[in-house]
């Protein structure tokens, strides 16, 4: 099933769109880009060029690179939300859902009732809505907040309650933007303890989009570089840290400086 947008910004099963193959090609969750090419002006430079990309049923990927280099443009593309000039995109499943920076929760609906909206965007019954609704915030841990609204919680709840959110819509993709980016230090390594979870127990594919080396290396079984305009994936690192995975690790300290001077030298060979 191809995807095409919901109300809410997020992928959804729908009608095929140009650029977007069926996918029966892939296995559900799985997601293949091949030849993926992206222009806004019909004679303009590209931004994205030729990308090929494969992604396995229940990987975790980061994406990685300089400001401008088509990051959540090619994360729009997989989600459905833009058309590539050139190119394929298989989403295997149920398509995917789209998680931005933003929470964008509605300001007059308490947490509960946000995540009802994308289950009644899903068709599910109204009598079943409430108790799913409790269900998804228990596993995001935030049973007690159902009924607050979004200006009683404080940033890392409400970034809990858009993640709810798009896991309400069962999709087997889960597209991440940079969600975390605008979030203290110690909340955000909170929950990147709490994802690594929900992901686990999902057995969902992620798609994780930040700017955070460390983050990228504490969350990622598979850490992509992609270069400056156009964008293309520059080099990959399979993530094989021993112990425990936190973002002060040894391990993860020890990958992120070698990721980092990477990205610096990508950034320093495209400034001129």
């Amino acid at each position: 099933m191809s995807t095409t947008t919901s109300p809410t910004g997020s992928a959804t099963a729908g009608v095929a769109t140009p650029g977007i193959m069926e996918s029966g090609a892939v296995e559900s969750g799985g997601v293949r880009l091949r030849g993926i090419t992206q222009r806004f002006a019909p004679a303009g430079a590209p931004v994205l060029d030729g990308i090929d990309l494969d992604i396995a049923p229940g990987e975790f990927v980061c994406l990685l690179g300089a400001s401008g280099c088509g990051k959540s443009t090619l994360l729009n593309i997989v989600a459905g939300l833009q058309d590539p000039t050139a190119g394929e995109v298989v989403v295997g499943g149920s398509g995917s859902a789209l998680m931005f920076q933003e929470p964008a929760l509605f300001p007059w609906l308490t947490a509960s009732r946000n995540v009802e909206l994308a289950l009644k965007l899903r068709g599910v019954p109204r009598g079943e809505r409430r108790g799913r609704a409790a269900e998804l915030l228990h596993l995001v841990r935030l049973d007690g907040a159902a009924d607050k609204r979004p200006h009683e919680l404080s940033g890392g709840m409400r970034q809990r309650v858009a993640l709810a959110r798009s896991l309400a819509q069962e999709r087997d993709v889960l597209l991440m933007d940079e969600p975390f980016a605008a979030l203290d230090a110690i909340t955000r390594d909170l929950l990147h303890d709490e994802l690594e979870r929900i992901w686990k127990q999902t057995g969902r594919t992620v798609v994780f989009i930040t700017h955070n080396v460390r983050e990228a290396v504490r969350l990622g079984q598979r850490v992509l570089l992609m270069s400056s305009r156009p964008g293309r994936i520059a080099r990959e690192w399979r993530v094989d840290v021993t112990g425990e995975r936190r973002i002060e690790a040894p391990d993860v300290s020890r990958l992120a400086i070698e990721i980092t001077n990477d990205l610096r030298e990508e950034i320093r060979r495209h400034a001129h």
